[in-house]
């Protein structure tokens, strides 16, 4: 299985202070989903709004970011990374985003709900 994190959702879903110093729970979601994939073995990919200044780095999880601003940037970029990939049906998104969620759906993508996906990458 290969994973997309819309990776501002799962930092969102706890009031935990992430909002004082949002690169700071970038690189916490990071490390989180290293030690993750390293665990579990799967492919992960997580997107953010924008690039991170400065930039977070991996050799585990790829990184990526919207290519244009605005809202629900990286939701875009994940729409525009679905339709670009011809295995589709081997994906799975991270997102509690209910719009994203459906159109990930209609591209023959599955869906993994935030908070769940949060509460399995801590328990590594």
């Amino acid at each position: 299985m290969r994973w997309l994190v819309d990776a501002m959702n799962v930092i969102g879903t706890r009031p935990d202070g992430w909002w004082k110093d949002r690169h700071a729970a970038m690189e916490r979601l990071v490390e989180s989903l290293e030690r993750w994939a390293a665990s579990s073995g799967e492919e992960v990919t997580v997107v953010f709004e924008r690039p991170a200044s400065p930039p977070i780095e991996s050799d585990r999880v790829k990184i990526a970011a919207a290519s244009k601003p605005g809202r629900d940037a990286a939701d875009h970029e994940i729409v525009r990374m679905l339709r670009e990939d011809p295995d589709r049906d081997g994906i799975r998104v991270v997102t509690s985003d209910h719009a994203l969620a459906d159109q990930v759906r209609a591209l023959g993508a599955e869906v993994e709900p935030a908070n769940r996906f949060r509460h399995e990458i801590e328990q590594v």
